[in-house]
């Protein structure tokens, strides 16, 4: 996603700016306006809801394309002001800009429900966090346009330091969260207009309102004046609030519920902190409460197991496990406010302890990739409710589906479990299923990929009553080996211990239902394309295991309404509506400017050279995206994928740029960068997945090492075609536009925004193939976008000539 708004557009400036400061100056402002992108990911996925989230890459790149076309459209007026002058007041602007809309965030509703107010208060906050980047782009495309001559080195200074942004977010975030990373972006910015100031009141005025937002971090660090005030359209009340953190992973609060106490992440998911005294376990409203619950047949059929957890939480499914006898528990939790800040010290005392026991082993990391470096044996791996709809910065979704549901995953949890082991896996279940029923369209390919011919004996199915109505938990028990008679006489004596619960499929007591069906068919897609919702089986490649709509049931009328899973349908619907925000604000902010201005000028280009932008940038931004989502697997969480890969594209594509006037010193070498970058990403489309799967389990600097190596080389090519291109136009003859003088920079100009046009709209095409196609057809897309370009590469080159 080349983000440069790299147009000689305007008159140079009649004082040459000193490369260093030029350099330094634009470094530090790209750092500011692309750490405003990936604070505003992660904010929004906590004010409104995961899905939005991936606004934010829409909105700074239509921002950054707003600004260059303005830039464009008043070169003449702004032809007369210093290009130093115009840096320092619009970055001081700016600053000023970045705190409003953060309040703008923090205080516009936007309530659970689809109406038309709702829609005008998302294209509100859709234009208004549009306008730091706006002004970004206004910036960056005048200095561009002043500086031709210098354009690979601005587009590598462009790039480093957006570099720098991804490389700081993640250690930001966890130190002073994620309003205050907003407020830094401020800062940045402020400080950036020190630097482009050349006056000495200018640059004290600057340097007075850098102090004066690192005073308000300071005092917002310690106090909260600036915090969640709307979430999910409803007001979170502050006075229920014991705690409240947030970190890269995601915001967590301790909220009172009468005497409970609940984590809740994100202003959505939640899980209670258990404080039961296991010494008084027995007969007590506890033991009721817990071993009514779904999830206790795994403890009736393992009292005394080994029990793998993937995210524990607040310790339910922990308590549970030690109160029923196990010997060793060990839980997996992402998160370390959770694990630590929460439950071993802030929360110790209320919690009796539960995850400082000899006998709770807590490693805070991913479930896979723990599950894949250790060489332990489980007889029971569990997972209960894990990833109801929290968010990271990842963007749409990107944000839950982190591979947790996949078949490779539940293959990796067979392979884990003892030779009578089983997993225990609890989703929420509705009148008419879909999720636990997916989980078991899972597990049983899985079993057929392990060579369980039949598992029809290897699944338990039971839920918390019948399902009458949507929002019950359902638990899915399967083994590699069936289940003895032994074990069914088990669960059918807990059963009728507790008549709340009620069994869905027993080996010897099928009955007639969905899950009875499913397993009855013993053949998981086939099964899927003749029921209701979409209950087939989800990969690595396209690990979407909450979308379980089908194209027919998006636009109907009870498709983003049947049931509470909603919020995940809803997605469906927010991308729809994101891609007609952005094909909108695309026309009236980048085609039409341009397009009214090109025709009272008369000025014509033929499209094929501005054809080779539009490949560049959907190739770009295709390859970026496939990439983030393919490295959420390997590198253990979606915030992580996030900051490392757009963190080694820019800093290679930057470096690529500065190097591509040395290495092409002709136009015409721009076959080469494409050439390369075409082979590589065959390469990735048949080899990548494998090799990434096979090197999960490593420790995580390797992991971060082996990014390098695979991204490095990729983002260094990939960003030498944009430059290439825009140098070409750049330096076209005036005698190739009969139009007369200026129509060279109407060229350039239309170049640029359609590479940027592209860009915006790619960003949602990528979630698109990705959701339907799977990943490596979204990869393999951003090859054939880069092909288109390659032989459009000859028109250019002929205009050029």
């Amino acid at each position: 996603m080349p983000v440069s708004t790299a147009t000689p557009l305007s008159t140079p400036s009649k004082t040459e700016v000193p490369e260093k400061t030029l350099l330094l100056a634009l470094a530090l402002t790209s750092f500011a306006a692309l750490l405003l992108e990936l604070a505003l990911t992660r904010l929004f996925s906590v004010v409104l809801f995961y899905h939005f989230a991936f606004l934010a890459i829409s909105i700074a790149l239509l921002g950054l394309g707003a600004g260059g076309v303005c830039a464009y459209l008043l070169k003449t007026r702004l032809a007369g002001t210093d290009t130093r002058s115009l840096g320092a007041r619009l970055c001081m602007m700016n600053s000023v800009v970045v705190f409003l809309v953060l309040e703008i965030v923090l205080h516009v509703p936007v309530a659970l429900h689809v109406s038309w107010g709702n829609f005008a208060r998302l294209t509100a906050l859709y234009l208004a966090a549009a306008v730091p980047f706006f002004l970004t782009g206004l910036l960056f495309a005048v200095v561009f346009a002043r500086e031709t001559r210098r354009i690979p080195r601005l587009y590598g200074a462009d790039l480093c330091g957006g570099a720098l942004a991804c490389l700081a977010v993640v250690p930001l975030l966890n130190w002073v969260g994620g309003p205050n990373v907003v407020l830094v972006a401020g800062a940045t910015m402020a400080a950036a207009a020190t630097i482009w100031a050349e006056h000495r009141s200018m640059r004290r005025n600057a340097a007075l309102l850098t102090l004066a937002l690192l005073a308000l971090i300071g005092a917002n660090y310690s106090g909260r004046l600036i915090d969640v005030v709307y979430a999910k359209g409803v007001f979170r009340d502050p006075s229920q609030v014991e705690f409240a953190r947030w970190n890269a992973l995601s915001r967590v609060e301790v909220d009172r519920q009468g005497q409970a106490k609940v984590v809740v992440i994100d202003a959505d998911a939640n899980t209670y902190i258990m404080n039961a005294d296991l010494a008084r376990w027995h007969n007590t409203e506890w033991e009721h409460d817990l071993m009514s619950a779904p999830p206790a047949l795994a403890n009736v059929l393992r009292p005394h197991g080994e029990f793998a957890i993937i995210g524990p939480g607040g310790g339910v499914d922990v308590l549970r496990a030690i109160a029923n006898g196990s010997p060793s528990v060990t839980g997996i939790e992402i998160n370390p406010i959770i694990a630590t800040t929460i439950m071993r010290e802030r929360y110790a005392d209320y919690s009796q302890h539960l995850y400082q026991r000899p006998d709770v082993h807590l490693h805070v990391t991913d479930g896979r990739s723990f599950l894949r470096s250790t060489p332990q044996q489980f007889d029971v791996v569990q997972m209960t409710l894990v990833d109801t709809w929290a968010s990271t910065a990842a963007g749409a979704f990107a944000l839950s589906e982190n591979n947790l549901y996949t078949v490779e995953a539940f293959r990796e949890y067979f392979n884990h479990l003892n030779p009578n082991g089983m997993i225990a896996i609890t989703r929420w279940e509705f009148r008419h299923p879909r999720e636990a029923l997916r989980v078991v369209a899972v597990a049983l390919e899985a079993l057929h990929r392990l060579g369980v011919a039949n598992p029809a004996r290897n699944f338990i199915v039971a839920s918390e009553g019948s399902l009458d109505e949507d929002g019950k938990p359902v638990v899915v028990l399967a083994k590699k080996t069936p289940f003895t008679p032994a074990e069914e006489d088990a669960v059918a004596r807990h059963l009728d211990k507790y008549p709340d619960l009620e069994s869905l499929y027993l080996p010897s007591n099928h009955g007639r239902n969905p899950f009875s069906d499913l397993i009855g068919s013993n053949d998981p897609h086939g099964f899927a394309r003749g029921y209701a919702y979409n209950t087939a089986p989800v990969t690595d490649n396209a690990p979407f295991f909450f979308f379980t709509l089908k194209p027919a049931q998006i636009l109907g009328e009870n498709g983003l309404r049947g049931g509470i899973d909603w919020k995940v349908n809803l997605g469906v619907l927010v991308l729809f509506l994101v891609l007609v925000i952005s094909v909108i604000a695309v026309l009236a902010f980048l085609v039409l400017p341009l397009a009214l201005r090109s025709r009272s000028g008369k000025a014509r280009h033929s499209p094929l050279p501005l054809l080779y932008f539009v490949a560049v940038g959907l190739g770009y931004i295709l390859v970026e995206i496939a990439f983030i989502q393919r490295f959420v697997l390997f590198l253990g969480h979606p915030t992580y994928a996030l900051t490392v890969v757009i963190f080694l594209l820019m800093l290679s594509s930057g470096a690529g740029s500065l190097l591509s006037r040395l290495w092409l010193p002709r136009p015409d070498s721009g076959w080469i960068p494409l050439l390369l970058v075409i082979a590589a990403l065959v390469a990735d489309v048949f080899f990548l997945p494998s090799r990434l799967a096979a090197l999960v389990g490593m420790d995580f600097g390797y992991r971060l090492l082996v990014s390098g190596v695979l991204l490095i080389p990729l983002g260094f090519v990939m960003g030498m075609p944009f430059p290439t291109g825009l140098r070409a136009l750049a330096s076209l003859p005036a005698t190739e536009f009969p139009e007369g003088e200026g129509a060279s920079d109407n060229a350039v100009e239309w170049a640029w925004a359609m590479n940027a046009a592209a860009s915006v709209l790619g960003s949602v095409l990528a979630m698109v193939i990705a959701i339907q196609f799977g990943l490596t057809v979204t990869l393999a897309c951003g090859a054939v976008a880069y092909l288109l370009a390659l032989l459009l590469l000859p028109a250019l080159r002929t205009k050029a000539a």
